[in-house]
């Protein structure tokens, strides 16, 4: 099993092996975690078999979609919503208050594979040629942290994230339209007659069930269970970042 690497590889282990474990129980097969440092080592791990099934990102499953075929089997509920935002975020103390405000700062970004992120500051009115500097510093975290320790200006990071930085002293300026969940996708390579299984074990877990909850709240904290996935559910970040793929 597959994922992107959203916060670094440790993180993201205690993350995923929760629901690793639970879906290797219920799929009656042992599954091992592979993950990836970053987003386009995710998609060549899935896209060559080296992993068969992944939690990805919109952006990364779309690729691997269009690439080798992949299959969307479900999508986590955050907040009971198959949707999430992603915020742009400074410091409490900044005199930053809206998202034009921003040129001529400096600003941190995740993954340079993210179409998404300079989507969204494209569509909220502002170019990374704007900036002062800008870098992508991979990870989440390290956004938020760089954010804080006066490295950068601003930076963006996934909505659910916020809450965990807020009494340290970050603040919103924007958010992005609501975008669809990561989502669980097989490839070509996981037996096809297990897909019903992990859909139906995926789609079992319940958070009103305490080792239910505590596998989605690893996660994400912001997850409440999973949702059928169609391919209806990415339309909006396709959309989003149409025109960086021309």
């Amino acid at each position: 099993m597959g994922t992107v690497a959203t916060d670094i590889p440790a993180v993201m282990v205690r993350r995923m092996d929760p629901l690793t474990q639970y879906l290797a129980a219920e799929l009656g097969s042992p599954i091992q975690l592979r993950p990836s440092p970053q987003m386009s080592a995710a998609i060549e791990d899935f896209g060559k078999g080296l992993t068969q099934v992944a939690y990805l990102t919109p952006v990364a499953y779309l690729e691997a979609r269009e690439r080798f075929g992949a299959i969307a089997v479900a999508l986590p509920l955050s907040d009971g919503k198959p949707t999430f935002r992603i915020a742009i975020v400074v410091r409490g103390d900044s005199p930053v208050k809206k998202l034009a405000d921003l040129a001529g700062h400096s600003f941190a970004l995740g993954d340079e594979k993210s179409l998404i992120q300079r989507a969204i500051l494209k569509v909220g009115g502002i170019k990374l040629e704007q900036f002062s500097r800008f870098a992508y510093l991979r990870h989440n975290d390290n956004v938020a942290k760089a954010v804080l320790n006066r490295d950068f200006d601003a930076g963006i990071i996934k909505e659910s994230l916020v809450a965990d930085y807020a009494a340290q002293g970050l603040r919103i300026i924007h958010f992005s339209p609501p975008l669809p969940t990561y989502v669980i996708a097989v490839n070509r390579a996981f037996p096809a007659e297990k897909i019903p299984a992990l859909r139906e074990a995926l789609l079992g877990l319940d958070a009103g069930i305490k080792a239910h909850r505590d596998i989605l709240m690893a996660l994400d904290p912001a997850y409440t269970g999973f949702v059928l996935a169609t391919n209806r559910h990415f339309e909006p970040a396709q959309k989003l970042i149409a025109p960086f793929q021309k």
